[in-house]
């Protein structure tokens, strides 16, 4: 058995990850730490494991007792996190912060988008996990970026408030979300630099503009991504390409009809739709943010880590209505 710990252990990602991890196959759940709530049980805090688990947060991790970490705290807490403590290097960690995504000096993580860097995984003994909208747009784009045929991109994409954290924020409470749209960080959302990082790995010197457009739904999860390019394949290719590409990866589907949200929300299925329309390649990209875009992604990479079917733990079903 898998022995996990778990690093901010209150937060939506931390009780998504522990829903999962409860009925995976090969997982004990050794440890689960939270500062704010340490001694507290996990059902009082994650009320949907109520009868599920009766664990207890602890106010540190106890690393004699883990194979692998997950870190599920907020962006610049996992390095501040890893710079105050010594993991042992038998150790695998798993970040789901921002803070390793980038390939910079002295940054020893794998990039964690299986769709991309499966291999890589399979040997890695520290993994950053993409952010929720990063893994969307990447799936939409990597296809056409593998054969050198991505250019200039235009992405606008919904997402849900629990995107947000799980600390109430003036433009994450209900009354002001529910029956509510906006826009915010157009060109400027914090995951461009990953996206871009993906599409130069697979389309050498790739350069063009990937125009972002962010906005926040009135729904609690999921994502919906639509992105369009300037591509000469017919609709024909562009499916056949994308088919291919995804055809060894069990998460993605490209579907033949327009799809919706609730096929994805609560699973980690990640379903794209393509569209030619005259000289646009129109891709919709729909993802559940806490499970593909997060801890059923982080789940996934665990498996391939430790030798696992990538599958393991993640058949998780939909909610039709």
């Amino acid at each position: 058995m898998i022995k996990v710990g778990i690093v901010g252990g209150a937060g939506y990602t931390a009780g998504e990850l522990l829903r999962i991890l409860l009925t995976h196959p090969d997982v004990e759940i050794s440890c689960v730490q939270s500062s704010s709530n340490a001694g507290n049980t996990i059902a009082s805090v994650h009320t949907d494991l109520l009868g599920d688990t009766d664990l207890t947060f602890s106010a540190n991790l106890n690393t004699d007792v883990v194979d692998v970490i997950f870190l599920c705290m907020g962006h610049g807490k996992s390095k501040e996190f890893l710079n105050a403590n010594a993991i042992p290097a038998h150790i695998k960690i798993i970040d789901l912060s921002h803070d390793y995504r980038l390939n910079v000096e002295g940054n020893d993580f794998v990039y964690g988008l299986p769709e991309l860097n499966k291999e890589a995984i399979r040997t890695a003994n520290k993994i950053a996990n993409p952010g929720c909208f990063a893994t969307a747009i990447q799936l939409a784009l990597l296809p056409l970026a593998a054969v050198g045929k991505l250019n200039e991109v235009h992405v606008n994409a919904v997402t849900g408030s629990t995107g947000a954290g799980q600390q109430p924020t003036s433009t994450s409470h209900f009354s002001w979300r529910n029956n509510n749209v906006s826009v915010y960080k157009a060109f400027s959302h914090q995951h461009l630099g990953e996206i871009k990082q993906s599409l130069k790995q697979l389309q050498k010197g790739f350069d063009q503009p990937v125009n972002f457009i962010p906005v926040r739904g009135n729904f609690a999860r999921g994502i919906m991504a639509t992105a369009y390019t300037h591509c000469e394949l017919s609709e024909e290719e562009a499916i056949e390409l994308y088919k291919k590409y995804y055809q060894k990866h069990p998460f993605v589907t490209v579907s033949d009809v327009n799809p919706h949200l609730k096929q994805v929300v609560n699973t980690n299925k990640a379903i794209l739709y393509i569209e030619k329309h005259e000289d646009k390649l129109l891709i919709v990209s729909m993802i559940d943010n806490l499970v593909k875009g997060a801890s059923g992604q982080a789940v996934e990479n665990m498996n391939l880590m430790f030798g696992l079917d990538q599958k393991a733990g993640l058949r998780l079903k939909s909610v039709a209505f």
